[in-house]
């Protein structure tokens, strides 16, 4: 139990933490499910909202060329990967795309941090008017664990609070934030439940992944 939770608290950077677990897991299950539905197509059209190069190096689809990945932030990524480009752009607009310009869009933990529920919605709306099939992933509001700051039950908590846990304390994770970055991720993060996640997505499927009997993390797909 006590590996678990301090696999739990590390941060999703490092192999051996329960984040990186979980995204290997859930890459697998991604990788089942696109496999199934994209028999015979390729390369398929990935736009990734928000995403990193370095999550696709050494994946399977990406390396055997089945995966042409377009990675879409507020800023241009750096990239020297085949098979991925990057380009500015906003999740909550993405006029520039046509409907159906992708066969999939993906994006992993990123539409807990667009600050308002206005802003989620219009995320959604493009993710799935652009992408013919859709991967989207968020933390579960209601994990005993809040997975930003590594501390319980903080997303209950007054915002001053746990500004002051993270910038006059070591709780989160062993070190102090600097209170600029603290101030930005309290301000951003607006963590979803399953009910407002399922009211983005009504017409998807819902993925979950547990821990201890707790559903830490939801995935909407059509796939």
């Amino acid at each position: 139990m006590l590996s678990k939770l301090k696999a739990l608290l590390a941060s999703s950077d490092q192999p051996d933490s329960l984040g990186s677990q979980f995204r290997k897991k859930r890459f697998a299950h991604f990788k089942q499910l696109v496999e199934r539905n994209f028999l015979g197509k390729l390369p398929i059209r990935v736009l990734d909202i928000g995403g990193r190069s370095q999550f696709w190096i050494g994946q399977d689809l990406l390396e055997a060329g089945k995966l042409e990945i377009t990675l879409l932030n507020l800023s241009e990524e750096p990239v020297s990967v085949p098979g991925i480009s990057s380009i500015v752009g906003d999740a909550t607009d993405l006029s520039q795309f046509g409907d159906g310009s992708f066969d999939l869009v993906f994006s992993n933990s990123v539409i807990e941090h667009l600050y308002t529920w206005e802003n989620q919605q219009k995320m959604a709306r493009e993710a799935v008017r652009v992408g013919k099939k859709y991967f989207i992933q968020t933390p579960n509001r209601h994990f005993f664990a809040e997975p930003h700051y590594a501390l319980p039950f903080v997303q209950y908590f007054p915002k001053s609070w746990t500004y002051f846990l993270l910038t006059k304390s070591r709780l989160s994770r062993g070190n102090k934030w600097n209170p600029a970055d603290a101030q930005q991720y309290l301000d951003e993060i607006r963590l979803l439940d399953r009910r407002e996640f399922k009211r983005l997505f009504p017409k998807a499927e819902i993925y979950d992944e547990n821990f201890l009997g707790m559903t830490k993390s939801f995935t909407a797909h059509n796939l």
